[in-house]
């Protein structure tokens, strides 16, 4: 299995993968430094994951890195978080919070229905990756994480806080109270619930550095876009 080390170093983030002849994949343009022998490839994607792309904030290039050594990715203002998939468990990331993950975990596409993505402002489509299989997974976040089980039970969240779910979970947009006047008057007009029995990842409190970033920049702040 091959090892996931966060690095925290001057107030910045990054993520260092020992592989001992293993295969890892990362999000495109996150390499930093690399040591030892290990190859890269990245394969052509289909005509299909072309067009979930262009969809979605996901991107279509995911190279693998195998063989023997040290990769470090790069660093962020913001955070990281180590996840470990079991076997017959699933998870949906929220769109930008893929970072890496061992090969044994596979990636797919998860579509939330049409009527919940266009509520939530992301019009008919919205594609989410989707892990499956077993092994780690490295999670882009603007803060550290919390996890919580749910049994039974709802959580809500004001905004895109809840990073990732188990697919067991149901997701909805809805109204904190049966009237629209209500929520209005509440300044809280849709609210995210999540539902069931499984696990999710929340992230409510940004690090004060990525706070200053993004208000600087007005985007996400991962890589080297922090230091432009």
């Amino acid at each position: 299995m091959a090892h996931f080390e966060v690095l925290d170093e001057q107030g910045f983030h990054s993520v260092r993968l020992t592989l001992e002849d293993e295969s890892i994949r990362a999000e495109a343009g996150a390499l930093s430094t690399l040591r030892g022998e290990i190859r890269i490839e990245s394969p052509l994607p289909t005509p299909l994951a072309w067009l979930r792309s262009a969809l979605s904030e996901e991107s279509v290039f995911r190279p693998r890195y195998t063989g023997t050594g040290v990769l470090e990715l790069e660093s962020s203002v913001g955070g990281f978080h180590v996840l470990d998939v079991a076997d017959g468990e699933g998870w949906i990331l929220e769109p930008g919070s893929y970072w890496a993950s061992e090969a044994t975990v596979e990636l797919g596409i998860h579509r939330e229905r049409a009527w919940t993505s266009l509520w939530a402002g992301r019009g008919f489509i919205d594609y989410r990756t989707r892990l499956r299989g077993h092994g780690r997974v490295a999670l882009a976040t603007s803060g550290p994480i919390e996890e919580l089980t749910l049994e039974n039970d709802r959580y809500w969240a004001q905004g895109p806080y809840v990073i990732a779910r188990t697919e067991g979970l149901a997701y909805s947009l809805e109204r904190p109270t049966k009237s629209f006047l209500r929520s209005f008057t509440t300044q809280e007009r849709l609210i995210r619930g999540y539902q069931g029995t499984g696990r999710i990842l929340v992230c409510s409190v940004p690090y004060w550095r990525y706070l200053l970033a993004t208000k600087r920049l007005g985007n996400a702040a991962y890589g080297p876009t922090a230091l432009e």
